[in-house]
């Protein structure tokens, strides 16, 4: 992906085998210049659109497309099986992190 930096190995307290196939990706809410992505609720808006409204008046969250905090960094866990499911919604949302320069990485387990 251009302008998107994509590795693999250890993450805070994810733990990565290079010989599983990964499930997840996960979009940090970090820049390649390492800083914050803003605003700080970036992460719940963009989850946001793929939630939904309950009947108890509450949001919802996609379980393909979760707001979450890893080592207090505000990132987005993507399913991959939304790939298939939704490739224009995946495509959006890697977009979203390409064009903004935001940290992607694959992992097995989150």
């Amino acid at each position: 992906m251009k302008n998107s930096i994509l590795f693999r190995g250890n993450f805070g307290k994810m733990n990565f085998n290079m010989a599983e196939t990964f499930s997840h990706i996960v979009i940090q809410g970090l820049t390649a210049s390492g800083r914050p992505f803003r605003p700080s609720d970036w992460a719940e808006r963009l989850s946001g659109v793929f939630s939904v409204l309950g009947v108890d008046h509450r949001l919802n969250y996609s379980p393909y497309v979760t707001p979450t905090a890893i080592d207090g960094v505000r990132c987005v866990v993507v399913d991959k099986q939304l790939e298939a499911l939704d490739p224009r919604a995946y495509r959006f949302l890697l977009g979203f992190a390409r064009d903004n320069e935001l940290h992607v990485i694959e992992s097995s387990c989150v």
